[in-house]
């Protein structure tokens, strides 16, 4: 679930030069913020999460050891968007929340991937504390970061990976293919709910002025 928690879009003199609304970017952590700020980011965030619940779903007949395979890689993939994004916090303070969990989605994302763990228990309890955890931090981040221009959409995805993580927690089941299903749908649901906060940002650029709603690294992020 990334999201990008900075506050509205900016315009005026202050802005950065070529109308981006951020300082050029003179190192990596520049460009790792303006990427992580950009809407796009979070789209490609949101694909990452809506392809495994489709694949899930079209095919719930697929092996534990393919449903581990596609967790552990959506995990891993999620876990490096979230510490891209950890750039795009404006606090410091801010970042050491998101980077745990970037960091809890790369090992959980190992352990999926790693054979003695492929059984059903292992897997929904490794899903169900990330999107748990994943759905708290996000939920504090819609409480509490300020000028949000998706804040009602960023508490219903916040709501979403609560309610999966406990779900999937609380309702252990024996079949690899109730399992593939449940986790397909939940993933989908939070894939959708992410592609709405993507949209939801990129108009909020677009109404500010900034590169027509798009933004990042030589504008093309």
């Amino acid at each position: 679930m990334t999201s990008s928690s900075g506050p509205a879009p900016r315009t005026g003199p202050e802005a950065g030069a070529g109308g981006t609304g951020f300082p050029p970017a003179g190192d990596p952590a520049d460009l790792l913020a303006r990427l992580g700020r950009s809407w796009t980011w979070i789209m490609g965030s949101a694909v990452a999460t809506l392809v495994p619940g489709i694949l899930m779903l079209v095919w719930p007949d697929a092996t534990l050891h393919v449903l581990a395979v596609l967790l552990g890689l959506y995990l891993l993939v999620t876990g490096g968007f979230r510490f891209v994004a950890v750039f795009a916090r404006e606090e410091h303070g801010e970042r050491l929340p998101e980077l745990l969990l970037a960091v809890l989605c790369i090992l959980a994302g190992v352990l999926c991937l790693r054979h003695p763990l492929q059984t059903v228990a292992a897997l929904s309890l490794i899903i169900g504390v990330v999107w748990l955890v994943s759905g708290v931090l996000t939920l504090y981040t819609a409480v509490v970061a300020r000028d949000l221009p998706h804040r009602g959409i960023l508490l219903g995805v916040a709501v979403i990976g609560i309610v999966a993580g406990i779900v999937v927690l609380a309702l252990p089941t024996e079949s690899a293919r109730v399992l593939t299903r449940l986790l397909g749908l939940w993933l989908v649901l939070l894939g959708l709910a992410e592609v709405a906060v993507a949209l939801t940002w990129r108009a909020a650029l677009h109404r500010a002025g900034i590169g027509g709603g798009r933004h990042g690294p030589a504008d093309t992020a």
